[in-house]
Protein backbone atom coordinates (compact mmCIF):
# COMPACT_ATOMS: atom_id res chain seq x y z
CA UNK A 1 0.00 0.00 0.00
CA UNK A 2 1.43 3.34 -1.07
CA UNK A 3 2.06 6.44 1.01
CA UNK A 4 -0.78 8.36 -0.65
CA UNK A 5 -3.25 5.56 0.05
CA UNK A 6 -2.13 5.38 3.69
CA UNK A 7 -2.81 9.09 4.19
CA UNK A 8 -6.18 8.81 2.41
CA UNK A 9 -7.20 5.89 4.62
CA UNK A 10 -6.14 7.83 7.74
CA UNK A 11 -8.26 10.84 6.69
CA UNK A 12 -11.26 8.61 6.09
CA UNK A 13 -10.79 7.14 9.56
CA UNK A 14 -10.90 10.62 11.09
CA UNK A 15 -13.97 11.60 9.06
CA UNK A 16 -15.86 8.54 10.24
CA UNK A 17 -16.12 10.03 13.76
CA UNK A 18 -16.15 13.78 13.12
CA UNK A 19 -17.54 14.80 16.51
CA UNK A 20 -15.05 12.66 18.41
CA UNK A 21 -12.17 13.95 16.29
CA UNK A 22 -13.27 17.55 16.83
CA UNK A 23 -13.53 17.16 20.61
CA UNK A 24 -10.12 15.48 20.71
CA UNK A 25 -8.74 18.35 18.65
CA UNK A 26 -9.86 20.94 21.23
CA UNK A 27 -7.23 19.93 23.79
CA UNK A 28 -4.45 20.55 21.27
CA UNK A 29 -6.04 23.79 20.02
CA UNK A 30 -6.31 25.22 23.53
CA UNK A 31 -2.72 24.28 24.40
CA UNK A 32 -1.20 25.69 21.20
CA UNK A 33 -3.33 28.86 21.45
CA UNK A 34 -2.07 29.42 25.00
CA UNK A 35 1.56 28.91 23.97
CA UNK A 36 1.26 31.28 21.00
CA UNK A 37 -0.39 33.96 23.15
CA UNK A 38 2.25 33.65 25.85
CA UNK A 39 5.09 33.98 23.34
CA UNK A 40 3.50 36.80 21.34
CA UNK A 41 2.38 38.86 24.35
CA UNK A 42 5.63 38.08 26.17
CA UNK A 43 7.62 39.40 23.21
CA UNK A 44 5.41 42.49 23.09
CA UNK A 45 5.93 43.09 26.82
CA UNK A 46 9.69 42.63 26.45
CA UNK A 47 9.82 45.08 23.54
CA UNK A 48 7.81 47.62 25.54
CA UNK A 49 10.01 47.38 28.62
CA UNK A 50 13.24 47.56 26.64
CA UNK A 51 12.00 50.57 24.66
CA UNK A 52 11.09 52.28 27.94
CA UNK A 53 14.62 51.69 29.27
CA UNK A 54 16.18 52.95 26.05
CA UNK A 55 14.05 56.10 26.23
CA UNK A 56 15.45 57.00 29.64
CA UNK A 57 18.29 59.40 29.05
CA UNK A 58 21.42 58.55 27.15
CA UNK A 59 23.63 55.50 27.28
CA UNK A 60 26.02 57.53 29.45
CA UNK A 61 23.71 57.25 32.49
CA UNK A 62 24.91 54.92 35.26
CA UNK A 63 22.60 53.87 38.09
CA UNK A 64 23.77 53.04 41.61
CA UNK A 65 21.39 51.07 43.82
CA UNK A 66 21.67 49.85 47.43
CA UNK A 67 21.94 46.16 48.26
CA UNK A 68 23.15 43.27 46.12
CA UNK A 69 22.38 42.94 42.43
CA UNK A 70 19.01 41.13 42.42
CA UNK A 71 19.42 37.55 41.20
CA UNK A 72 16.58 36.10 43.25
CA UNK A 73 13.78 37.00 45.72
CA UNK A 74 16.19 37.40 48.65
CA UNK A 75 18.36 39.84 46.71
CA UNK A 76 15.33 41.92 45.68
CA UNK A 77 14.47 42.40 49.36
CA UNK A 78 18.10 43.35 50.00
CA UNK A 79 17.80 46.34 47.63
CA UNK A 80 15.63 48.10 50.22
CA UNK A 81 18.61 49.08 52.34
CA UNK A 82 20.15 52.35 53.49
CA UNK A 83 23.70 51.77 52.27
CA UNK A 84 23.87 54.89 50.06
CA UNK A 85 24.39 57.99 52.17
CA UNK A 86 25.55 61.61 52.04
CA UNK A 87 29.14 60.54 52.67
CA UNK A 88 29.05 58.38 49.53
CA UNK A 89 27.62 61.24 47.49
CA UNK A 90 30.48 63.44 48.66
CA UNK A 91 33.10 60.84 47.73
CA UNK A 92 31.58 60.26 44.30
CA UNK A 93 31.47 64.00 43.65
CA UNK A 94 35.25 64.31 44.04
CA UNK A 95 36.96 64.43 40.65
CA UNK A 96 39.95 62.57 41.99
CA UNK A 97 37.70 59.56 42.70
CA UNK A 98 35.46 59.59 39.63
CA UNK A 99 37.19 61.83 37.09
CA UNK A 100 34.84 61.12 34.18
CA UNK A 101 31.61 61.84 36.09
CA UNK A 102 29.90 64.85 34.49
CA UNK A 103 26.81 64.98 36.73
CA UNK A 104 25.66 63.18 39.86
CA UNK A 105 22.11 63.10 41.22
CA UNK A 106 20.84 61.43 44.40
CA UNK A 107 17.26 60.19 44.32
CA UNK A 108 14.67 59.50 47.02
CA UNK A 109 11.06 58.62 46.40
CA UNK A 110 7.82 57.56 47.99
CA UNK A 111 4.09 58.23 47.94
CA UNK A 112 2.47 61.03 49.95
CA UNK A 113 -0.84 62.87 49.91
CA UNK A 114 -0.82 66.34 48.36
CA UNK A 115 -3.61 68.75 49.33
CA UNK A 116 -4.94 72.06 48.00
CA UNK A 117 -7.92 73.39 49.90
CA UNK A 118 -10.45 70.54 50.07
CA UNK A 119 -8.88 68.68 47.14
CA UNK A 120 -6.38 65.86 47.69
CA UNK A 121 -4.32 63.60 45.46
CA UNK A 122 -1.60 61.03 46.21
CA UNK A 123 1.19 61.28 43.64
CA UNK A 124 4.59 59.64 43.72
CA UNK A 125 7.01 62.14 45.25
CA UNK A 126 10.55 62.24 43.85
CA UNK A 127 13.35 64.06 45.60
CA UNK A 128 15.91 65.01 42.94
CA UNK A 129 18.05 67.78 41.47
CA UNK A 130 17.34 69.54 38.18
CA UNK A 131 19.46 66.82 36.50
CA UNK A 132 16.34 64.63 36.32
CA UNK A 133 15.11 66.74 33.39
CA UNK A 134 18.19 65.81 31.35
CA UNK A 135 17.91 62.14 32.26
CA UNK A 136 14.31 61.86 31.11
CA UNK A 137 14.51 64.62 28.51
CA UNK A 138 11.41 66.27 29.94
CA UNK A 139 10.95 69.89 30.97
CA UNK A 140 8.04 71.89 32.42
CA UNK A 141 5.51 73.18 29.87
CA UNK A 142 4.63 75.89 32.38
CA UNK A 143 6.99 77.45 34.90
CA UNK A 144 10.57 76.29 35.48
CA UNK A 145 12.92 73.77 37.09
CA UNK A 146 14.26 74.35 40.59
CA UNK A 147 17.86 75.59 40.89
CA UNK A 148 20.95 74.20 42.63
CA UNK A 149 20.55 76.94 45.22
CA UNK A 150 17.01 75.84 45.98
CA UNK A 151 18.26 72.28 46.41
CA UNK A 152 21.01 73.35 48.80
CA UNK A 153 18.69 75.58 50.83
CA UNK A 154 15.96 72.93 51.33
CA UNK A 155 13.46 75.04 49.39
CA UNK A 156 9.74 74.24 49.46
CA UNK A 157 9.18 74.16 45.68
CA UNK A 158 7.54 71.51 43.52
CA UNK A 159 7.01 70.58 39.87
CA UNK A 160 3.91 68.50 39.18
CA UNK A 161 2.44 66.37 36.41
CA UNK A 162 -0.67 67.43 34.50
CA UNK A 163 -2.93 64.88 36.22
CA UNK A 164 -1.84 66.13 39.63
CA UNK A 165 -2.63 69.68 38.49
CA UNK A 166 -6.07 68.72 37.18
CA UNK A 167 -6.96 66.78 40.31
CA UNK A 168 -5.98 69.62 42.64
CA UNK A 169 -6.62 72.79 40.62
CA UNK A 170 -9.00 71.73 37.86
CA UNK A 171 -8.76 74.24 35.04
CA UNK A 172 -7.13 76.94 37.19
CA UNK A 173 -3.51 78.01 36.87
CA UNK A 174 -1.27 76.11 39.33
CA UNK A 175 1.92 78.18 39.08
CA UNK A 176 2.55 80.08 42.31
CA UNK A 177 -0.15 78.21 44.26
CA UNK A 178 0.75 76.41 47.47
CA UNK A 179 -0.04 72.81 48.31
CA UNK A 180 0.45 70.82 51.51
CA UNK A 181 2.55 67.66 51.67
CA UNK A 182 2.77 66.03 55.09
CA UNK A 183 1.88 69.34 56.74
CA UNK A 184 4.52 71.37 54.88
CA UNK A 185 3.58 74.04 52.35
CA UNK A 186 5.09 73.80 48.85
CA UNK A 187 4.95 76.38 46.07
CA UNK A 188 4.24 75.05 42.57
CA UNK A 189 6.90 76.38 40.21
CA UNK A 190 6.37 74.09 37.21
CA UNK A 191 3.83 71.86 35.48
CA UNK A 192 4.62 69.16 32.89
CA UNK A 193 2.56 68.83 29.75
CA UNK A 194 0.61 65.59 29.27
CA UNK A 195 3.47 63.12 28.83
CA UNK A 196 2.33 59.72 30.03
CA UNK A 197 4.82 56.91 30.51
CA UNK A 198 8.53 57.62 30.16
CA UNK A 199 10.71 54.75 31.26
CA UNK A 200 8.95 53.27 34.27
CA UNK A 201 7.41 56.59 35.33
CA UNK A 202 4.08 58.14 34.46
CA UNK A 203 5.00 61.83 34.47
CA UNK A 204 1.36 62.87 34.64
CA UNK A 205 1.08 61.42 38.16
CA UNK A 206 4.30 62.59 39.87
CA UNK A 207 5.68 65.53 41.80
CA UNK A 208 9.36 66.51 41.90
CA UNK A 209 10.88 68.40 44.82
CA UNK A 210 14.50 69.03 45.91
CA UNK A 211 15.96 65.84 47.38
CA UNK A 212 17.19 67.72 50.44
CA UNK A 213 13.66 68.85 51.24
CA UNK A 214 12.28 65.37 50.58
CA UNK A 215 14.77 63.75 52.94
CA UNK A 216 14.37 66.30 55.72
CA UNK A 217 10.64 67.05 55.74
CA UNK A 218 8.76 64.40 53.75
CA UNK A 219 10.44 61.01 54.21
CA UNK A 220 12.60 61.70 57.27
CA UNK A 221 15.55 59.62 56.02
CA UNK A 222 19.31 60.07 55.86
CA UNK A 223 19.98 57.82 52.88
CA UNK A 224 19.27 57.69 49.14
CA UNK A 225 17.15 55.20 47.23
CA UNK A 226 19.31 55.62 44.13
CA UNK A 227 22.19 57.69 42.77
CA UNK A 228 22.45 58.52 39.07
CA UNK A 229 25.78 59.37 37.45
CA UNK A 230 26.37 60.63 33.92
CA UNK A 231 29.74 59.97 32.31
CA UNK A 232 31.22 62.77 30.26
CA UNK A 233 31.61 60.48 27.23
CA UNK A 234 30.16 57.12 26.27
CA UNK A 235 33.68 55.77 25.85
CA UNK A 236 34.31 56.47 29.55
CA UNK A 237 31.25 54.60 30.89
CA UNK A 238 33.12 51.36 31.65
CA UNK A 239 35.93 53.17 33.48
CA UNK A 240 33.42 55.31 35.36
CA UNK A 241 31.66 52.17 36.60
CA UNK A 242 34.99 50.83 37.90
CA UNK A 243 35.77 54.16 39.59
CA UNK A 244 32.33 54.22 41.26
CA UNK A 245 32.74 50.67 42.56
CA UNK A 246 36.21 51.38 43.91
CA UNK A 247 35.10 54.63 45.55
CA UNK A 248 32.08 53.05 47.27
CA UNK A 249 34.08 50.05 48.45
CA UNK A 250 36.61 52.38 50.04
CA UNK A 251 33.78 54.43 51.55
CA UNK A 252 32.12 51.30 52.98
CA UNK A 253 35.38 49.58 54.01
CA UNK A 254 34.70 46.63 51.70
CA UNK A 255 37.66 44.56 50.51
CA UNK A 256 35.76 41.59 49.04
CA UNK A 257 33.60 42.51 45.99
CA UNK A 258 31.31 39.59 46.88
CA UNK A 259 30.27 41.56 49.97
CA UNK A 260 29.27 44.74 48.11
CA UNK A 261 26.20 46.40 49.66
CA UNK A 262 25.49 48.26 46.42
CA UNK A 263 25.43 47.52 42.70
CA UNK A 264 26.20 49.65 39.67
CA UNK A 265 24.31 49.21 36.43
CA UNK A 266 24.60 50.80 33.01
CA UNK A 267 21.73 51.10 30.53
CA UNK A 268 23.16 48.23 28.46
CA UNK A 269 23.35 46.00 31.54
CA UNK A 270 19.80 46.97 32.54
CA UNK A 271 18.56 45.95 29.08
CA UNK A 272 20.43 42.65 29.30
CA UNK A 273 19.03 41.96 32.78
CA UNK A 274 15.46 42.74 31.75
CA UNK A 275 15.82 40.58 28.63
CA UNK A 276 17.03 37.63 30.72
CA UNK A 277 14.20 38.02 33.22
CA UNK A 278 11.48 38.29 30.58
CA UNK A 279 12.92 35.32 28.67
CA UNK A 280 12.80 33.20 31.83
CA UNK A 281 9.23 34.31 32.52
CA UNK A 282 8.19 33.44 28.97
CA UNK A 283 9.73 29.97 29.26
CA UNK A 284 7.98 29.43 32.58
CA UNK A 285 4.59 30.48 31.18
CA UNK A 286 5.09 28.36 28.06
CA UNK A 287 5.85 25.39 30.31
CA UNK A 288 2.64 26.04 32.25
CA UNK A 289 0.63 26.27 29.01
CA UNK A 290 2.22 23.03 27.80
CA UNK A 291 0.43 21.16 30.59
CA UNK A 292 -2.79 21.45 28.58
CA UNK A 293 -0.95 19.85 25.64
CA UNK A 294 -0.02 16.91 27.87
CA UNK A 295 -3.69 16.52 28.76
CA UNK A 296 -4.61 16.79 25.07
CA UNK A 297 -2.00 14.18 24.17
CA UNK A 298 -3.39 11.73 26.73
CA UNK A 299 -6.84 12.36 25.26
CA UNK A 300 -5.55 11.54 21.79
CA UNK A 301 -3.99 8.31 23.02
CA UNK A 302 -7.24 7.33 24.70
CA UNK A 303 -9.33 8.10 21.61
CA UNK A 304 -6.92 6.26 19.33
CA UNK A 305 -7.04 3.16 21.57
CA UNK A 306 -10.85 3.26 21.44
CA UNK A 307 -10.65 3.68 17.66
CA UNK A 308 -8.33 0.68 17.36
CA UNK A 309 -10.77 -1.46 19.33
CA UNK A 310 -13.78 -0.31 17.31
CA UNK A 311 -11.99 -0.94 14.01
CA UNK A 312 -10.62 -4.38 14.85
CA UNK A 313 -12.54 -6.07 12.02
CA UNK A 314 -11.35 -3.39 9.57
CA UNK A 315 -7.74 -4.08 10.62
CA UNK A 316 -8.26 -7.82 10.18
CA UNK A 317 -9.81 -7.36 6.76
CA UNK A 318 -7.01 -5.09 5.57
CA UNK A 319 -4.37 -7.53 6.80
CA UNK A 320 -6.21 -10.38 5.07
CA UNK A 321 -5.99 -8.59 1.70
CA UNK A 322 -2.27 -7.88 2.05
CA UNK A 323 -1.73 -4.88 4.39
CA UNK A 324 1.45 -5.26 6.45
CA UNK A 325 2.02 -4.35 10.10
CA UNK A 326 3.96 -1.33 8.84
CA UNK A 327 0.97 -0.19 6.76
CA UNK A 328 -1.39 -0.45 9.75
CA UNK A 329 1.14 1.25 12.05
CA UNK A 330 1.57 4.20 9.67
CA UNK A 331 -2.16 4.56 9.10
CA UNK A 332 -3.03 5.00 12.77
CA UNK A 333 0.10 7.06 13.42
CA UNK A 334 -0.84 9.42 10.57
CA UNK A 335 -4.30 9.79 12.06
CA UNK A 336 -2.84 10.96 15.37
CA UNK A 337 -0.27 13.29 13.77
CA UNK A 338 -2.78 14.82 11.34
CA UNK A 339 -5.21 15.40 14.20
CA UNK A 340 -2.62 17.24 16.29
CA UNK A 341 -1.17 19.09 13.29
CA UNK A 342 -4.63 20.42 12.45
CA UNK A 343 -4.98 21.47 16.08
CA UNK A 344 -1.60 23.21 15.84
CA UNK A 345 -2.61 25.22 12.77
CA UNK A 346 -5.93 26.26 14.33
CA UNK A 347 -4.19 27.07 17.63
CA UNK A 348 -1.58 29.23 15.91
CA UNK A 349 -4.30 31.12 14.04
CA UNK A 350 -6.40 31.70 17.16
CA UNK A 351 -3.32 32.64 19.19
CA UNK A 352 -2.34 35.26 16.61
CA UNK A 353 -5.88 36.68 16.49
CA UNK A 354 -6.24 36.87 20.29
CA UNK A 355 -2.73 38.34 20.73
CA UNK A 356 -3.40 41.00 18.12
CA UNK A 357 -6.73 41.87 19.76
CA UNK A 358 -5.15 42.20 23.20
CA UNK A 359 -2.31 44.32 21.79
CA UNK A 360 -4.88 46.57 20.11
CA UNK A 361 -6.84 46.98 23.34
CA UNK A 362 -3.70 47.77 25.35
CA UNK A 363 -2.39 50.31 22.85
CA UNK A 364 -5.66 52.10 22.03
CA UNK A 365 -7.83 51.92 25.10
CA UNK A 366 -5.26 51.84 27.91
CA UNK A 367 -2.82 54.30 26.30
CA UNK A 368 0.05 51.81 26.47
CA UNK A 369 2.61 51.90 23.66
CA UNK A 370 2.24 48.17 23.04
CA UNK A 371 3.20 46.92 19.60
CA UNK A 372 1.93 43.59 18.29
CA UNK A 373 4.73 41.03 18.09
CA UNK A 374 4.40 37.60 16.54
CA UNK A 375 7.79 35.83 16.51
CA UNK A 376 8.31 33.19 13.85
CA UNK A 377 9.70 30.96 16.60
CA UNK A 378 6.17 30.81 18.05
CA UNK A 379 4.84 29.36 14.77
CA UNK A 380 7.66 26.82 14.52
CA UNK A 381 7.22 25.86 18.16
CA UNK A 382 3.46 25.48 17.75
CA UNK A 383 3.75 23.24 14.71
CA UNK A 384 6.67 21.28 16.13
CA UNK A 385 5.07 20.66 19.51
CA UNK A 386 1.69 19.67 18.05
CA UNK A 387 3.31 17.21 15.63
CA UNK A 388 5.53 15.83 18.39
CA UNK A 389 2.54 15.28 20.70
CA UNK A 390 0.71 13.39 17.95
CA UNK A 391 3.76 11.26 17.25
CA UNK A 392 4.49 10.40 20.89
CA UNK A 393 0.93 9.73 21.98
CA UNK A 394 0.00 8.00 18.72
CA UNK A 395 2.79 5.42 18.64
CA UNK A 396 1.35 3.07 21.28
CA UNK A 397 -2.19 2.85 19.83
CA UNK A 398 -0.77 2.47 16.29
CA UNK A 399 1.56 -0.27 17.49
CA UNK A 400 -1.33 -2.07 19.18
CA UNK A 401 -3.30 -1.93 15.92
CA UNK A 402 -0.40 -3.25 13.83
CA UNK A 403 0.14 -6.27 16.12
CA UNK A 404 -3.42 -7.57 15.87
CA UNK A 405 -3.76 -11.03 14.35
CA UNK A 406 -5.82 -10.93 11.14
CA UNK A 407 -7.68 -14.15 12.04
CA UNK A 408 -8.55 -12.97 15.56
CA UNK A 409 -9.49 -9.55 14.22
CA UNK A 410 -11.90 -11.00 11.67
CA UNK A 411 -13.57 -13.05 14.42
CA UNK A 412 -14.02 -9.92 16.59
CA UNK A 413 -17.67 -9.01 17.23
Amino acid sequence: MGFYHTIKTALEGLKTNKLRSTLTLLGIVIGITAIIMVMALGQGAQNLILSQIQNVGSSKIIGISPGRHPKGPADIIATFTDSLREKDLGELSKKINVPYAAKIMPLVFGSQTMAYGSETYRPTIFGVTDFFADIYNIYPAEGRLFTDEEVKSYSDVAIIGVKVKNELFGGDDAIGKRVKIKGKSFRIIGVFAATGQVGFLNFDEVAFIPYTTAQQYIFGIKYFNRIAVEADEEAHVEQTVKDIEMTLRNSHNITDPEKDDFFVETQAEAIETVSSITDILKLFLVAMAAISLLVGGIGIMNIMLVSVTERTREIGLRKAVGATEKNILFQFLFEAVMLTAAGGVIGITLGAIFSFSISLILSRFLAVNWEFAFPISAVLLGLGVSGFVGLIFGIYPARQASLKSPIEALRYE
